[in-house]
């Protein structure tokens, strides 16, 4: 395992960096220094420029990790920093150039957790407070459940259609961790992303959120993804 490999985290809609907490730590008990991002979830566009602005400040070899919409964010942001060797994608959006998560949400039926999404009048996409815990952190605890909703980072719509650049899979070694029961991605889509993007493919019986209920499942991955750059 190289332990001298940075790993970058990199949230999805509706939460913020601390959702990894338990990981952060489960990473640093293996060796791994560990940035987790703090992405506005403004714009496609304006997520990715942080995330890159992080990447400049870290040279060394980097495992760059998306959940969810931050798998969008990763494929863009990986496409100009030469140190990302690795790309991780938790139950996330590895988009296609030109694609967008509205016009990959239209090519299947919506998702069971998708009527948990409610709009706001300023652009922006939430998850209904009674509906968090079951559409999007099933497996957290209800204590840990109400946090999350209480503290949930919305989604832009500007983001929600933001078409994806060149995706930095088709040049970067890829893993995925597919999450059975996930209420907001159906598994079938993880399985064609991961598909997609020929990536390495593990499978964690979790909802939305494996960190959070399956933290160890997520180390494990990044941590595999990381011996990779030993190779």
């Amino acid at each position: 395992m190289s332990k001298s490999a940075n790993v970058m985290l990199v949230h999805g809609a509706w939460a913020d960096g601390s959702c990894w907490s338990k990981v952060i730590l489960l990473l640093q008990a293996k060796g791994f220094t560990v940035t987790s991002a703090q992405i506005p979830l403004t714009s496609l566009e304006n997520d990715m420029e942080v995330t890159r602005r992080l990447l400049l400040e870290q040279p060394e070899p980097t495992v760059l990790v998306g959940h969810s919409y931050g798998g969008a964010v990763i494929t863009g942001a990986a496409a100009a920093a030469p140190q990302v060797k690795a790309l991780v994608y938790i139950t996330a959006f590895g988009l296609d150039e030109r694609e967008s998560l509205e016009s990959l949400s239209k090519q299947g039926p919506p998702s069971p957790g998708s009527t948990a999404i409610e709009p706001d009048a300023y652009g922006f996409l939430w998850i209904n407070r009674e509906k968090f815990h079951h559409s999007f952190a099933g497996g957290a605890t209800v204590d840990e459940a109400a946090v999350m909703a209480a503290v949930q980072k919305p989604l832009s719509v500007a983001a929600f259609i933001g078409q994806e650049g060149a995706p930095a899979w088709k040049t970067i070694p890829s893993w995925y961790l597919v999450c059975t029961e996930d209420q907001m991605i159906p598994p079938s889509a993880q399985e064609f992303l991961a598909k997609r993007m020929n990536a390495t493919v593990r499978s964690v019986p979790s909802s939305h959120c494996p960190f959070m209920s399956h933290p160890e499942a997520v180390a494990d991955i990044i941590a595999l993804a990381a011996e990779s750059l030993n190779n």
